[in-house]
């Protein structure tokens, strides 16, 4: 089974920036969409932002205007930068990948086959 794996998570004051990654071995992100989601303990885990096999970017209203999503295909990586961190930002973050563009909504996570473990980002005040 194809194993996601992000990384870039940490202890951050708000205002800050993060940038995350998630790198899988077994797939070519180009052929696939993915998106970046995020869950609370004891939280439903929401969609945060996506980058379509076709390259459509989409992002939840929360981040707009301070998040970007992308792909660098030469790395075979999809990263999430991160700026003006507030601690409402303070979450476990997931990737996820589905070949081509799947079947629901980019946000939706029932859009995607595969998941990372998370990394936690932690927004300080």
């Amino acid at each position: 089974e194809v194993q996601l794996v992000e990384s870039g998570g940490a202890l951050v004051q708000a205002g800050g920036s993060l940038r995350l990654s998630c790198e899988a071995p077994g797939i070519t992100f180009d052929d696939y969409t993915v998106g970046w989601f995020r869950q609370a303990p004891g939280k439903k885990r929401v969609g945060v932002s996506a980058i379509s096999a076709s390259g459509y970017l989409d992002y939840a209203d929360s981040v707009k205007g301070r998040f970007t999503v992308g792909k660098n295909n030469a790395k075979n990586t999809v990263y999430l930068q991160m700026n003006s961190l507030n601690p409402e930002d303070t979450d476990i973050y997931y990737c996820a990948a589905v070949r081509g563009e799947g079947k629901y909504y980019f946000l939706d996570e029932q859009n995607y086959d595969y998941w990372g473990q998370g990394t936690q980002v932690t927004v300080s005040s």
